[in-house]
C-alpha cells in the first residue's frame, strides 16, 4: 500500500508542477455546454452503488460483530472490537472529519463550475485556497475518500487474503474517482489527494495502541484454525 501512496504523491507533485494536465484529464470527459459524460443515468447509478457500497460494508462488518457476541453466528471469520473501533476512527476521522473540513477551507471549484467548462469561476490548482467555491468544494473528493478507505476493513483480513483485497479496494478507490470526474465534479488532483489523506491517517491509526487489548491486531486471541478480522 504504501507504493501506492508514493506513486499518489509523485503524481501529484507533477500536477502541482504543471496543474495544466490537472485540465487536460478532466477535459477528457466533458462533451460540451457545461456537460460531462459521466451525468447520463448508468453513470449516476453507478455513482450512486459506488457511494453507498464503503457505508454497507461498515454496517456488514458492525451487524457481524453484534451476531458473534450474542452468540448468533460463531465468532471465528468475524471482526474484533478493537478493529471495529480502527474502522469507526478511520471512517469518521478520514471521510468524515478531515476530508469535509479541507473541502470547506480550500474552495477549490469542481470543473463544472469554471470557465473552461462552461461555469463562472476560475480554476484553481490542487494546493491554492483562494478559489471563489463558498462550500462543498472539489478538494478532497469524499465519495473517493471514502471508497479508499474500504483498504482499512482490507487490511484486517486473514493474511492470504490481505494482498488482494488491498488491491480491490485500491482499485475502487479509483473506479470511483473516475466516476466523480466524468460527472465533472472532481479533478484528478482531487482523487489523488483523497486517496493519499485517507490511506495515511489508515496506516497512522492501525499502529495506534487502542485500548482494550495489545497493540496487535485482533484483539482476541486466535486458537488454530480460527482467523479474525
Amino acid at each position: 500500500m504504501k507504493y501506492a501512496v508514493v506513486a499518489a504523491v509523485v503524481a501529484l507533485l507533477v500536477l502541482a508542477w504543471v496543474p495544466d494536465r490537472d485540465l487536460a484529464c478532466a477535459h477528457v470527459f466533458y462533451i460540451s455546454g457545461g456537460h460531462f459524460m459521466g451525468n447520463a443515468p448508468i453513470g449516476i447509478a453507478a455513482r450512486n452503488v459506488a457511494r453507498l457500497a464503503p457505508l454497507l460494508l461498515f454496517v456488514g462488518l458492525l451487524l457481524l460483530h453484534i451476531a458473534s457476541r450474542i452468540g448468533l453466528i460463531a465468532a471465528s471469520h468475524t471482526p474484533s472490537g478493537r478493529s471495529l473501533l480502527f474502522l469507526t476512527l478511520s471512517l469518521a476521522l478520514g471521510p468524515g472529519l478531515l476530508v469535509n473540513l479541507l473541502k470547506d477551507e480550500m474552495h477549490r471549484p469542481r470543473p463544472s463550475q469554471i470557465r473552461e467548462f462552461g461555469g463562472k469561476l476560475a480554476f484553481m490548482p490542487f494546493y491554492s485556497p483562494y478559489g471563489a467555491c463558498p462550500r462543498n468544494c472539489a478538494f478532497p473528493s469524499g465519495e473517493a475518500a471514502a471508497a479508499f478507505w474500504m483498504a482499512a476493513p482490507a487490511s484486517l483480513a486473514p493474511l492470504p487474503l490481505r494482498p488482494a483485497l488491498t488491491t480491490l479496494a485500491l482499485l475502487f478507490g479509483l473506479m470511483t474517482g473516475g466516476l466523480r470526474m466524468a460527472a465533472g465534479a472532481h479533478f484528478l488532483s482531487d482523487i489523488l489527494s483523497a486517496g493519499v489523506l485517507t490511506l495515511t491517517l489508515n496506516a497512522a491509526l492501525r499502529r495506534l495502541p487502542l485500548p482494550g487489548s495489545p497493540r496487535e491486531f485482533p484483539d482476541r486471541v486466535e486458537s488454530p484454525g480460527r482467523k479474525t478480522l
